[in-house]
């Protein structure tokens, strides 16, 4: 075992255990661990960092910090071990495939839902497994957006994230603000994810009551399940979500 400093930024202290919140703590590593263990073993998953350095030089997962060479250290003390500092991602990320598509776990349908609704490409599957999320994320090329940090854990997941907040409005604000996707509201099915085209009456008329067709004369339909979608009555509470989305934008670079 080896003794190294950890400087974990800030933003990932909610990820640490209580009496390691703090400027800087003392860990011991086996000298084999490399620098994606040592987040992992403090609570922190890997799509949670961003730059990592070693003694003040950036270095990538799989160095291992107890190679680094130190006598004496003006930052750690004589003796402290190497220094490893912890970033977290920047915002906005960039993804591998822009726009980005996302693949959410069972417990965020609600989010799934406001992200089809802002014209994003959020899958969600009622009854899938960490196994096939890990599988489809890779395969897809997709984010994968969870609050299972064990789920992050997992190395052949090439993109994910782990969200923010506990109501979905709260969710849905973390990930716009970590992503800053282009948003094209009302384009995409709430219940699959599909995209919309115009419909007529007539096309959509075995899904409308007598009275939703005397009172509305614009419709679209999801090209995938077939949904039929106008301007109800519930277009009031979708329209106050995709308003305050619009205005969290980031202004233009």
């Amino acid at each position: 075992m080896a003794h190294i400093v950890l400087e974990v930024d800030p933003a990932l202290w909610f990820l640490l255990s209580r009496r390691r919140r703090g400027p800087r703590f003392l860990l011991d590593v086996p000298g084999t661990d490399t620098v994606g263990h040592v987040v992992r073993m403090i609570g922190i998953p890997p799509t949670e960092v961003g730059a990592v350095r070693l003694d003040g030089h950036e270095v990538d997962l799989a160095a291992r910090p107890t190679a680094a060479a130190r006598g004496s250290s003006e930052a750690g003390g004589p003796g402290s071990g190497p220094v490893l500092t912890v970033g977290a991602r920047p915002r906005p990320q960039p993804t591998r495939h822009r726009p980005p598509r996302f693949l959410l776990d069972v417990h965020l349908r609600p989010l799934a839902r406001r992200l089809r609704l802002l014209g994003l490409d959020a899958a969600w599957e009622a009854d899938a497994d960490d196994a096939h999320l890990v599988d489809r994320a890779a395969r897809e090329e997709r984010v994968l957006l969870t609050q299972d940090r064990g789920l992050l854990h997992r190395g052949a997941l090439p993109e994910g994230a782990l969200v923010r907040g506990e109501r979905a409005d709260e969710q849905l604000a973390d990930v716009l603000d970590r992503f800053d996707p282009p948003l094209a509201p009302w384009t995409r099915c709430l219940r699959c994810g599909a995209p919309l085209e115009e419909a007529s009456a007539e096309d959509v008329a075995d899904q409308l009551l007598p009275r939703t067709r005397r009172a509305y004369r614009s419709f679209s339909r999801c090209t995938g399940c077939g949904q039929a979608y106008w301007r109800g009555a519930h277009a009031g509470r979708l329209d106050t979500v995709v308003a305050r989305a619009l205005a969290a934008r980031r202004p233009p670079a």
